[in-house]
């Protein structure tokens, strides 16, 4: 599918607690700034046009706007985040939403979801098991989506924070995948571009419209997306790294 819309949110200067289980050291604000402005231009050259909503600085973990909501053409749903101290978020996604979605569901407690554990094939989603979505969370998600003629299924996660930390879709049946999930039965109809394991980070990277923005600092896998016809743009994103989020997360994309 083509996209031709996208949300994005700067970090605020909160962003330097917010949460992570790497051991990196706390983000510079003023450079999280730099990366998340670049970021914002590769969208717009991908042909996106770009909503930036304020920061909002009272919740560290704001700017990784896709946690907060699955859009697609039917449906936008509220994910509800499995980390209590992102919950917050999803109110000024929701008004956003509400503007160009007639309809918009919510996951609902004891449910927990982050949208970073849901990658769109076509007109099927993978959903991923983890410890910020539980499976009341995805079995409710798979309920809504079945509503609006969407099919999905659940993958039980074992290393990674989300589902698309280490796998991505690159259209024309291609995934980007790394670690746990190279081999894996679910992606068997897939040709699968493989991500060594000393750059697992660059397989969470993003397709948009034919260009693939990939993380910079990982020459092997830009060079092996790039076999596989598709132009790169590099960007940028260690600040952000710094609080386990990658290219995905900074952005809701929708047609």
């Amino acid at each position: 599918m083509r996209f031709t819309k996208a949300i994005v949110r700067p970090p605020g200067p909160s962003v330097v607690n917010g949460l992570t289980s790497a051991d990196l050291g706390p983000p510079d604000y003023e450079k999280a700034l730099t990366q998340h402005s670049a970021y914002v231009r590769a969208l717009r050259e991908c042909g996106l046009d770009v909503t930036v909503l304020e920061p909002d600085d009272r919740h560290p973990d704001s700017t990784f706007v896709e946690d907060t909501a699955l859009v697609t053409p039917p449906v936008a749903i509220m994910m509800r985040p499995g980390a209590p101290s992102r919950r917050g978020e999803t109110e000024g996604i929701e008004r956003v939403l509400n503007c160009l979605r007639a309809h918009v569901e919510r996951v609902e407690p004891p449910g927990t979801a982050d949208a970073g554990d849901i990658m769109m094939v076509e007109g099927h989603f993978y959903i991923g098991l983890s410890g910020r979505t539980n499976q009341e969370g995805a079995s409710q998600i798979i309920r809504i989506l079945r509503a609006y003629g969407l099919t999905s299924c659940t993958i039980p996660l074992k290393d990674v924070l989300h589902l698309k930390s280490g796998v991505s879709y690159m259209e024309r049946n291609n995934l980007v995948a790394a670690g746990e999930f190279i081999g894996r039965s679910e992606f068997a109809q897939y040709r699968v571009i493989r991500v060594d394991d000393d750059e697992r980070y660059a397989a969470n990277c993003l397709w948009v419209n034919g260009t693939v923005l990939v993380a910079s600092g990982y020459p092997k896998t830009k060079r092996a997306i790039e076999a596989h016809g598709y132009k790169t743009i590099s960007l940028d994103v260690s600040e952000f790294r710094k609080l386990d989020g990658g290219l995905s997360c900074l952005s809701l994309r929708f047609s």
